[in-house]
């Protein structure tokens, strides 16, 4: 059924979105209008307050000092209370847990922060913004100008179905099932793949093998981004590349280091635990502010960049997971259409920008988990033809 009773569509944009082969899912939010957005960036940049375009670099070490803070103590704490004491193995477990995912997701939000460097929001010097930038980034194991380059890349062509860099969407012609269609819509198998997205989807899976880039390089032998001559990246920018590397291999000398000093084991309990917490944080963010049934893609013709940028969702993760990953979540609509505007300046854009958006303005109230569940399991590919597309589940869809 497209679209839903409660969705309270005029006549006319269900039968564009039905055209465009939308499916309303129970408890979505009303989907943007096809026709194109009428208001222009100069007008989203005048709704906006001045103020919050100010790149303060005090401010931006204030909030990365907090963050570098806050994990040293609870590494330290834990190290002092967990390892030195002797505690009950009952009490360790559930205490090694919540510590996991406190630590990480503060390592996410010192992610974040890395990011913006690499947007040039962290300050107004570039020297700076890449030298943070480097460091943040390659001690959490991320190829900083790689990324970099290919980020923007995905802000440059966000909701192409050609040109976008990450979680670009299968066109139907090339979904084929690994197993049989029933298997591979049974809870217990998505189940799976979600885990295993979660965990690799990030660290080998994009970073070393593209894995949901577009189709342009899914065929290419050269897509890595430790690769200087990968396909994605210009013969200018491979000494960064190189540098990138440098820093990432130091990165992990390092960590080596502290293994054969110390054991796998407490190594694994400290850091690489919350790592593979902060990765999934990562790819969850991303994965959900691109992917939905009632999130548009464009192909060539009816693509524009400021028709991509609106393709995006703001969700919350909570108040205080919000805050931690300094609101990428929750303001990722407004990073996208500002990019080099700091983090601490995007809640009140994002409500100076509503007005102005209207029904362009894709927000998400539903639990993250349930969010996920239904991306996951709806969103498998997109029609072969048309310009305006959305995800379909399965061949009975079309």
């Amino acid at each position: 059924m497209c679209p839903g009773p409660d969705s309270n569509l005029k006549m006319e944009d269900r039968q564009e979105l039905s055209k465009a082969g939308y499916t309303h899912v129970t408890g979505t939010p009303k989907p943007q209008p096809i026709p194109k957005p009428q208001f222009t960036l100069s007008e989203l940049k005048a709704a906006v307050p001045a103020h919050c375009f100010e790149r303060n670099m005090v401010k931006s070490f204030g909030y990365l000092a907090w963050d570098l803070l806050v994990c040293s103590v609870l590494f330290y704490g834990v190290y002092v209370v967990l390892e030195l004491m002797s505690l009950p193995l009952i009490f360790k477990v559930p205490a090694y847990l919540v510590y996991w995912f406190v630590q990480g997701s503060y390592m996410a939000g010192i992610w974040v922060i890395a990011h913006e460097c690499g947007h040039q929001a962290f300050s107004s010097n570039h020297i700076v913004n890449d030298i943070v930038g480097l460091i943040l980034h390659s001690a959490l194991f991320v190829p900083y100008h790689s990324w970099k380059i290919t980020h923007r890349r995905h802000h440059s062509n966000t909701g192409s179905c050609e040109n976008d860099e990450v979680f670009v969407p299968y066109s139907q012609s090339s979904v084929k099932p690994t197993w049989s269609e029933t298997l591979e819509d049974s809870p217990l198998y998505n189940l799976y793949r979600i885990v295993a997205m979660l965990l690799v989807g990030w660290m080998p899976a994009y970073l070393c093998f593209n894995a949901y880039g577009p189709m342009k390089y899914r065929n290419s032998e050269s897509k890595s981004h430790f690769n200087p001559y990968a396909q994605f990246f210009l013969p200018k920018e491979r000494m960064s590349i190189i540098l990138s590397d440098v820093a990432f291999a130091a990165a992990a000398l390092t960590l080596g280091y502290f293994i054969y000093t110390y054991g796998f084991a407490l190594v694994f309990k400290l850091y690489l635990a919350p790592y593979l917490v902060t990765n999934a944080h990562l790819v969850l963010i991303t994965f959900l502010q691109h992917t939905d049934t009632y999130i548009p893609h464009f192909r060539e013709g009816e693509w524009t960049w400021l028709r991509g940028s609106l393709c995006t969702v703001d969700r919350t993760f909570g108040t205080w997971l919000d805050g931690v990953l300094h609101h990428i979540v929750d303001t990722h609509v407004c990073h996208h259409i500002f990019s080099k505007m700091p983090h601490y300046n995007a809640t009140e854009a994002t409500e100076a920008l509503r007005p102005i958006l209207g029904q362009y303005y894709l927000k998400d109230t539903t639990p993250v988990f349930s969010a996920l569940w239904r991306a996951f399991t709806h969103c498998k590919f997109v029609p072969d033809d048309g310009k305006v597309v959305f995800y379909q589940k399965n061949m009975k869809d079309m």
